[in-house]
């Protein structure tokens, strides 16, 4: 089959093309696990940390993609959720132990023997793929191919964010940046909480029109001032400024969610500019999203299904991920990017 690999750890300013097109075998599905014919799957900003050695080191050579949307093609011994000819997704959580209190607890996001897809194991650049039934989901009749698989990740995270921020019906949330994650969420806040009003934070013009034409109140830079004070901000960059900008927007006793498995390091020196008076005082709160359980994603497909939310996307060819990875790096986004496979 035809897969795209990662054999390396590589810096994306110097290798524009950092998975290589290669002919891998088909794999066979494992006791209750189901083998997925792949049709599309999503490029997530997830991928660069892997690539760029964020993450921890991921298995090399590996098939990254984590926003899987195709068809069960094979049964394994002892499956009974699916049968063949299903459509169904995987998402980040490839696996997790199913034991320890976090899964007990419903969290298993936070076991520390969670696998992550295109990670740990093969993912979705590929034509087939493997998983345990357990962790892949139905998806809605009411989604294209495309339009699910941005849904399994951009789209599931936003919705734990949203979560974690506790959004009231008219508290005053902000977002900042505004690509596959922050979209979704501003439509899913229109959806739920009609008396919110959204401010949103991007770097680039076209991303701030983009946000009003979706609904937001507002729009700015980075580093402006928001009109009014914030209840609630979910942080969606790979950047340290926009958290401390974000702190500095916050209300008081406000929260901050920050949205991202890991920060890039170019601009940590922002971190200096932080200060307990300005930035920290006043019963602020920060919390960090962690990965995404499997009923994140089903909750999540549910709502979306239900106000009728899909998401903006742009399609490519799978051998031209290097392109879609690299207009990621260097913020070239109007929604979300997808992976035609099949």
């Amino acid at each position: 089959m035809k897969a795209m690999i990662l054999n390396q750890i590589s810096d994306l300013k110097e290798n524009r093309a950092p998975l290589q097109l290669c002919d891998i075998p088909i794999p066979e599905p494992k006791k209750n696990e189901v083998r997925i014919k792949i049709s599309v799957c999503g490029v997530c900003h997830t991928e660069l940390d892997e690539i760029e050695g964020r993450l921890k080191p991921p298995k090399l050579p590996v098939v990254p993609g984590h926003q899987v949307i195709g068809v069960v093609e094979k049964l394994g011994i002892g499956t009974s959720k699916f049968r063949v000819g299903d459509r169904v997704g995987v998402a980040w959580i490839f696996s997790a132990c199913g034991k320890c209190k976090f899964c007990l607890e419903g969290n298993e996001n936070l076991c520390d023997d969670f696998v992550a897809t295109g990670k740990d194991v093969n993912g979705g650049y590929a034509e087939y793929m493997t998983v345990p039934e357990k962790y892949a989901c139905s998806i809605p009749h009411f989604f294209t191919d495309a339009e699910a698989a941005p849904m399994l990740c951009a789209g599931a995270i936003g919705y734990r964010s949203i979560q974690l921020a506790q959004i009231r019906d008219g508290d005053n949330l902000g977002l900042m940046g505004f690509g596959a994650s922050a979209h979704l969420v501003l439509k899913m806040i229109k959806h739920r909480y009609s008396n919110t009003k959204v401010f949103v934070f991007a770097r680039k013009a076209e991303e701030r029109q983009f946000a009003m034409e979706l609904g937001a109140i507002w729009s700015g830079k980075t580093t402006d001032t928001s009109p009014e004070k914030l209840d609630a901000i979910i942080d969606t960059t790979p950047a340290w400024a926009p958290v401390v900008e974000a702190l500095r927007n916050l209300e008081k006793g406000g929260r901050l969610i920050i949205n991202a498995i890991r920060k890039e390091n170019k601009d940590r020196e922002y971190l200096q500019n932080l200060s307990y008076q300005d930035h920290l005082w006043m019963e602020k709160n920060i919390k960090s999203v962690a990965n995404l359980t499997a009923k994140d994603v089903s909750d999540f497909l549910e709502l979306a299904e239900k106000a009728s939310i899909k998401p903006e996307y742009q399609l490519y060819p799978l051998e031209q991920v290097n392109k879609a990875l690299i207009e990621v790096k260097e913020q070239k986004i109007r929604g979300a990017k997808v992976l035609q496979i099949s």
